[in-house]
């Protein structure tokens, strides 16, 4: 028997190892920005590291790339086209400079010098459609995230020495169709160009795909709904991602966490048969887009929409406490807070106006310590500092997003800090002491010091209450 269970343990791992290897997922990821012969752009090698560490936590082998020259970008591509032959998910992106003649697409490595139609036909630039059909042919998802929808550097010279007036080069990237099981997505609409976004941070665009693609349970499709809304409100409707899509299942990057999608899902693969999709994830994603309102016909909504829903109680302890409005201790807290800062959105690019430098980002840390909301003080905003700005939004009943706006900035910074005892305090405090007459028979009481960890202590107890103050300026 114990032989047998022994094989029986052994066939598992073997099935266990054979399903991991199932599970294949490659990205090409390449960003190119230091043109030699054209204007340079300095975010797309920012955006091709920002992605390539975002797919790498997901699972996927990334062959990774930035400022490539014309052979540097085929030795690269030669060797995504091997390791995506027969995967179950291929990524193609790429960020930098790419050109649209007589309606079909091209790439531009960093060493293009490109003068007539003639140079881009005979190699020069990439052509993207050839390219995705060598590399990505056989997959069973292709995913393809094209950045490049910006001005044609080449577009002047090309018309100058075409041979005929008649030669159509466009703005931005032409339209592309895509084949069976394959999503394509482009940074804007066809013929429109979109933006770099400031120096040293991300592109709208990738920063969003990196916000949405990866979400636990969120399906892709789902996702870039999610990407073309964050865009348009951070470019203010001045960019608007487009895609084509002909995928013929749900593909989830970061797999469902439903025990019923799970099962309905072949080996690990994160692709589910349409039909077999779960609501829980539907779910799942409604709650987050409410659970942290102020609006009592929000999470009314929730609860109409899920009547036995697994949110439920929370959504009535949030009712509840939206009901009983905020305490005295918070409107304390709050006066005078311009109403708009219970409002308006913080995102990213908001964030960047404000333009914090190191030493005013570590002066924000120092200050939501000092409130109780503990962080660590490096000037850089990392994944723990917007997790406890989210705390303090959601606390002061601000919009939660985990970035600031001019508004939340000030009012931050307009937050009594509870000070420590100042040593002449401490000095009135012991002579009063000493003149007081003892006790002849009871022990001296233990003397405590005291230290700004108290004060912080004392703060955060005003920052608890904050939760419930944005319900009456929202409404």
């Amino acid at each position: 028997m114990r032989y047998l269970t022994l094989l029986a343990s052994l066939m598992c791992m073997a099935l266990s190892v054979s399903a991991a290897k199932a599970d294949r997922r490659v990205a090409f990821v390449v960003g190119n920005g230091s043109y030699k012969n054209v204007a340079q752009l300095p975010n797309p090698p920012i955006d091709a590291k920002a992605m390539a560490a975002t797919l790498r936590n997901v699972g996927f082998e990334v062959i990774e790339g930035s400022n490539l020259s014309r052979d540097q970008m085929t030795e690269k591509l030669l060797d995504f086209g091997r390791k995506a032959q027969g995967s179950d998910i291929a990524l193609f992106y790429y960020a930098g400079h790419g050109i649209a003649v007589s309606g079909t697409n091209y790439l531009l490595p960093v060493d293009a010098d490109i003068k007539s139609e003639m140079d881009v036909k005979l190699g020069a630039a990439i052509n993207i459609d050839l390219t995705l059909e060598q590399t990505m042919g056989d997959a069973k998802v292709k995913l393809v995230f094209l950045d490049a929808c910006r001005d044609n550097p080449f577009a002047a010279k090309i018309k100058s020495n075409a041979a005929t007036r008649s030669v159509n080069v466009q703005s931005g990237l032409a339209e592309m169709k895509s084949g069976e099981g394959t999503l394509i997505a482009f940074a804007t609409g066809p013929g429109q160009t979109a933006l770099d976004g400031q120096e040293g941070n991300n592109s709208p665009f990738t920063r969003a795909l990196i916000d949405n693609i990866t979400k636990p349970g969120v399906e892709i499709q789902q996702a870039m709904t999610s990407v073309r809304a964050q865009v348009n409100e951070e470019t203010r409707k001045g960019q608007l991602p487009w895609g084509h899509t002909n995928l013929t299942g749900s593909v989830y990057l970061n797999q469902a966490p439903t025990t019923q999608v799970a099962n309905a899902a072949p080996t690990a693969t994160g692709i589910v048969p349409a039909a077999a999709a779960s609501s829980d994830g539907v779910e799942l994603e409604y709650w987050r887009s409410v659970k942290e309102s102020n609006k009592p016909e929000e999470l009314n909504a929730y609860l109409s929409a899920y009547p036995n829903g697994q949110f439920k109680a929370l959504a009535l302890a949030r009712l509840a406490a939206i009901k009983s409005g905020p305490s005295t201790a918070t409107r304390a807290l709050n006066s005078g807070v311009d109403p708009a800062t219970f409002t308006d959105e913080a995102t990213q690019l908001t964030e960047d106006q404000i333009g914090l430098d190191k030493t005013q980002r570590r002066d924000v840390q120092r200050r939501l310590n000092a409130l109780g909301f503990d962080t660590k003080q490096t000037g850089v905003f990392g994944d723990e500092t917007r997790a406890v700005l989210k705390r303090w939004q959601a606390a002061r009943g601000y919009p939660s997003s985990g970035y600031l706006n001019k508004n939340q900035h000030k009012a931050l910074l307009s937050e009594v800090v509870a000070a420590p005892a100042t040593a002449s305090d401490n000095s009135q405090k012991a002579a009063r002491r000493a003149s007081a007459p003892a006790p002849s028979s009871a022990p001296p009481p233990p003397q405590r010091s005291s230290s700004p960890g108290d004060a912080a202590g004392a703060a955060f107890v005003g920052g608890v209450v904050g939760g419930m103050m944005g319900g009456m300026f929202r409404r």
